[in-house]
């Protein structure tokens, strides 16, 4: 009875002498992204582990892994779904592996401008999307990065979708590049984006599709000189961590990550339109050809076909969410 009694208080003492384990647990988290530490990503992910450290106390501590320190993005996903304490920088298209649905998000020709895209983020569709992607594992914490308008660099002018006509291009390893490059003619190579710059040195591809900043973050425009504003893609990005790894934490600090990572996507989304416009004019100092006379029309109609090649969507999902941007 001593010796219970004895321990009982031992115990006690020590819960009053670290506190509760809430109140004062230390978590470590890693962002892990798959471009380099020049990108507007990085910056803005830079910005919100600041963010979260601070207002934390240092309670939650968060470092960032560029360039795929932590493994190719398919296999973070997987990292992250099965428990680790990583915080990826998502893609819809990507996500799209767990809730098909979300591959809509994008879509060719989604968008007639980048912030329409907040009408997806306000829906009841979109809120609905959270029990499944719960389920799978992931918590999103964000998805209001713009990451910027997807555009081709290559040898030539892009104008049509004649121009992509036997085309070898780069692109991400994911069903909805594949869909859309084929739609328009162009020969896809899926290939890791560490991989970019060397694979056009080597004539490996003759083209390379992603945002402006993007392309100039890993100066691609070193090795082509014509860039043609295709507009094929309006990305978005957004961060997502495991469900069981957020529901560990406090509720304040929940609440801190999900505040800190929307207050960083809606920054990078500021940075991002006002850069894209500098962008082009560097570019053009630099000697590089900016086409800008593109046939949207007719790429949006080559490429409206994409939109039924995914038999996993709810039925009825592009008309949908043409209705709520629309």
């Amino acid at each position: 009875m001593k010796h219970s009694l004895k321990a009982a208080l031992g115990a006690m003492a020590l819960a009053l002498a670290v506190g509760s384990p809430s109140a004062h647990a230390k978590t470590t988290l890693r962002v892990a992204h798959a471009l380099s530490p020049n990108e507007p990503i990085h910056h803005a992910v830079e910005k919100f582990a600041e963010a979260v450290t601070k207002r934390t106390k240092g309670e939650v501590r968060i470092s960032i892994f560029p360039s795929e320190q932590l493994g190719p993005n398919r296999e973070v996903y997987e990292q992250v779904r099965q428990g680790a304490p990583i915080i990826q920088v998502a893609d819809p298209a990507f996500m799209a592996d767990y809730v098909p649905d979300l591959g809509v998000m994008n879509g060719p020709y989604l968008l007639d401008e980048p912030l329409q895209f907040q009408k997806l983020l306000d829906s009841d569709w979109y809120a609905e999307m959270q029990t499944p992607l719960q389920k799978a594992g992931f918590r999103v914490l964000s998805f209001n990065y713009f990451f910027g308008i997807r555009n081709v660099i290559a040898d030539k002018p892009v104008r049509s979708p004649a121009d992509f006509n036997g085309m070898t291009i780069r692109i991400a390893p994911n069903p909805m590049w594949v869909e859309t490059f084929k739609a328009l003619g162009a020969r896809g190579t899926p290939m890791p984006w560490t991989e970019v710059y060397s694979a056009l040195a080597q004539g490996v591809v003759d083209a390379v599709e992603a945002p402006l900043g993007s392309l100039v973050g890993s100066k691609l425009q070193e090795q082509r000189k014509t860039m043609s504003l295709t507009g094929h893609f309006t990305a978005y990005l957004g961060l997502v961590m495991n469900e069981k790894q957020f529901q560990a934490l406090s509720p304040e600090h929940q609440q801190i990550l999900i505040e800190e990572s929307q207050k960083a996507g809606e920054e990078m989304t500021r940075v991002t339109l006002e850069n894209d416009k500098k962008l082009q004019k560097d570019l053009e100092a630099q000697g590089i050809n900016i086409v800008r006379d593109i046939d949207i029309q007719a790429m949006r109609d080559a490429t409206a076909p994409v939109y039924s090649a995914f038999p996993d969507w709810t039925p009825g999902l592009y008309q949908r969410i043409r209705a709520i941007l629309d």
